[in-house]
């Protein structure tokens, strides 16, 4: 016989589980990545002290599951960003160091600013498709598949243009790069 503990998991779980399943598929990419975040939802639940002291729990549910969404959407992103990475013979140059720095003058404020603005500049300097992919799969988190999908094109052709377009970019914006990092 469960302890009440567990039994008032249970009952969240079953008045909950559907809806908070909705709410998270509403904001993720498939159904796996909101099952996962539906999961941690509930682990994390399971491993409050006190699960059953909790006032509103729907609204600690929904809080629990942004912050989870939020966490993989940023996890994301990191990983998209590692395509900007690599080693030259001066050493690493990596784009990721510029982009997801925190700001704590306003120098450095403005100079990341301005590398914004060169990364949008060279990124209009592409052309159309490559700009396309790269904006798509980068920016927007959409996978090869569903552009290929849409647009009609190979994979690999997809994956070709934006390889050039991430080397077109890492040209163009290496010295602003060196000017980043030496400040």
């Amino acid at each position: 016989m469960p302890d009440n503990e567990t039994q008032n998991i249970i009952s969240t779980v079953a008045s909950y589980g559907k809806r908070l399943f909705s709410f998270i598929r509403g904001r993720v990419n498939t159904d796996e990545d909101a099952e996962d975040i539906l999961q941690d939802v509930w682990y994390q639940l399971s491993n409050q002290p006190e699960a059953g002291a909790i006032e509103q729990i729907s609204g600690w549910l929904y809080r629990v599951a942004r912050n989870k969404i939020t966490d993989k959407h940023r996890k994301q992103k990191e990983a998209l960003l590692e395509d900007f990475s690599y080693e030259d013979e001066d050493g690493e140059f990596n784009f990721r160091e510029v982009l997801l720095s925190e700001s704590f003058s306003p120098e450095e404020e403005s100079l990341k600013k301005l590398f914004w603005d060169q990364l949008f500049l060279a990124l209009n300097e592409l052309p159309e498709k490559q700009r396309y992919v790269f904006i798509q799969n980068e920016l927007e988190e959409r996978t090869f598949q569903d552009l290929s999908n849409e647009t009609g094109d190979n994979i690999k052709t997809l994956i070709s243009r934006k390889g050039y377009a991430v080397k077109h970019l890492r040209s163009r914006l290496q010295n602003l790069y060196q000017e980043f990092i030496n400040f």
